[in-house]
């Protein structure tokens, strides 16, 4: 009996080493047959993201037309940025369109979601018809359609004409063009929708009920309960949109007829960018502008990250 019990701990070693033997060609295949299926993504990541980013850092401190070969000048094309005026102008002009767009654009979607949370009947259809703007909004098509839309003495001008404002068209108004621009982007306001409407389902209604049993009124418990529980998600759509309206450019450009104007009053930074790279191929200058512009989505991104723990409540911190 003693025998027969020392022997099984080496018998099932020896069935375990004997099956693992076979497995690890097994193993390596597997492996072999995931990087193959990934080829194509990471092929297309280094041929089109990681290589154009490496480059265009190296352009970043050249002076290069496009046709002639790169020529090393240090920071001399940052120096530039901020001596040119336009520059300038670029930087307020997109700096004003988010600061502006961007809350209009999160009110409206988490008001309209309040809204869907409740069952009503057509629900399914309301959700549709409000996320469909932003599946459609940022297509060239849309933008000639807002461009005329907002032009003189289309219905725009002529609704403010009926109300005894008369402001003409937006689009040729340098001081309201930018607000047109402002207005497209509230109104793709689908996609924060259907986030705040996520999170809104995952409150839990006894809390609701439990505030409702102590007298407290619908501000009272959005206040106190809504958006302290939908803070992460709140926290996650000003992300995502402030990184998005800094990359505006299609409507943009489509809008002001491909002029960023008038008086460059849509001069957005990545209009000016295109025009530098592209129209007046200074690849250079552009390289160095796109740069400038990663570096300021990346501080806004971690200027947000640090104030999330002063205002953003998550389910770990209040265990």
């Amino acid at each position: 009996m003693t025998l027969v019990k020392d022997s099984l701990p080496a018998t099932r070693r020896a069935r375990s080493a004997a099956t693992a033997a076979p497995g690890r060609p097994g193993r390596r295949r597997e492996n072999l047959a995931g990087y193959l299926f990934m080829s194509p993504w990471i092929a297309g990541f280094l041929l089109l993201t990681a290589g154009p980013m490496v480059a265009s850092l190296y352009f970043a401190f050249t002076d290069y037309n496009l046709f002639n070969t790169p020529k090393w000048v240090g920071l001399d094309n940052f120096t530039k940025m901020f001596d040119d005026p336009r520059w300038q102008k670029s930087v307020e002009v997109t700096a004003k369109y988010v600061i502006i767009g961007t809350p209009l654009k999160l009110l409206l979607a988490l008001g309209v979601a309040l809204l869907l949370a409740q069952s009503r009947r057509g629900q399914a259809f309301y959700r549709a018809a409000f996320y469909a703007p932003s599946l459609i909004g940022a297509s060239v098509s849309v933008g000639f359609v807002w461009r005329s839309l907002f032009s003189d003495g289309a219905i725009v001008d002529r609704t403010q004409s009926f109300f005894g404002r008369h402001v003409g068209g937006w689009v040729g108004n340098a001081d309201w063009v930018l607000y047109c621009l402002v207005a497209l982007t509230v109104w793709q306001f689908g996609a924060p929708m259907v986030i705040f409407l996520a999170g809104l389902k995952q409150v839990p209604k006894e809390l609701y009920e439990a505030a409702e049993m102590d007298g407290a009124g619908p501000l009272r418990r959005f206040w106190s309960i809504t958006l302290p529980m939908i803070s992460p998600v709140l926290f996650f759509n000003v992300l995502l949109e402030t990184i998005h309206s800094f990359q505006i450019f299609g409507s943009a450009y489509v809008v002001s007829n491909t002029s960023c104007g008038p008086a460059d009053a849509t001069l957005v930074y990545t209009c000016y960018l295109y025009q530098q790279g592209f129209k007046n191929a200074q690849m250079g200058f552009a390289s160095a502008m796109a740069w400038m512009l990663l570096l300021a989505v990346a501080l806004v991104t971690a200027v947000l990250f640090w104030s999330q723990k002063k205002w953003v409540h998550y389910e770990e911190d209040a265990r």
